[in-house]
């Protein structure tokens, strides 16, 4: 079976509501996956987008939200996700902040990637990762991986 990401709030290449960027309410989408391996210890979610600051000139990837230590199982996260299940731990984003941040492109459309990952581990307290970091430590230990890409424009722009 393949790891599929979902989301009710967006199709695959699909906008991402307004309400979930920083334009609006700057809350995280729900998002659902299923056909986590057997043998998964843990998952991590890596939210990013390769075309900042400018799609026609990308400089870097901006990252806006990072998980780890998810439960190794078919699950989901609800819009606006409060309360993360047990055990989950949060990186930095890189707005600096352990928290989800919505897109907020000052150009053009940008793509955001959804990313998650089913590890070979649980992975060791990290103490607010950055992406580059997790990236780093689940190097080696992915067993399998779901991606899902939304796009987003500021209005008027």
């Amino acid at each position: 079976m393949t790891m599929t990401l979902t989301s009710p709030d967006f199709a695959a290449g699909g906008e991402i509501p307004r309400e979930l960027t920083c334009e609006g309410g700057d809350q995280s989408p729900a998002l659902v996956w299923s056909g986590v391996p057997a043998g998964a210890r843990s998952l991590a979610l890596v939210v990013d987008d390769p075309d900042a600051p400018d799609p026609k000139a990308p400089r870097t990837i901006w990252s806006h939200w990072l998980l780890y230590n998810l439960p190794p199982a078919d699950g989901e996260l609800t819009r606006g996700a409060r309360q993360l299940p047990a055990g989950t731990r949060i990186g930095k984003n890189d707005w600096d902040r352990a928290a989800y941040g919505g897109p907020c492109p000052p150009v053009g459309r940008h793509r955001y990637f959804h990313r998650l990952h089913a590890l070979d581990l649980v992975l060791p307290d990290l103490d607010q990762p950055t992406r580059a970091a997790l990236l780093e430590a689940i190097k080696g230990h992915v067993l399998a991986s779901a991606e899902l890409m939304g796009t987003y424009q500021k209005k008027g722009r």
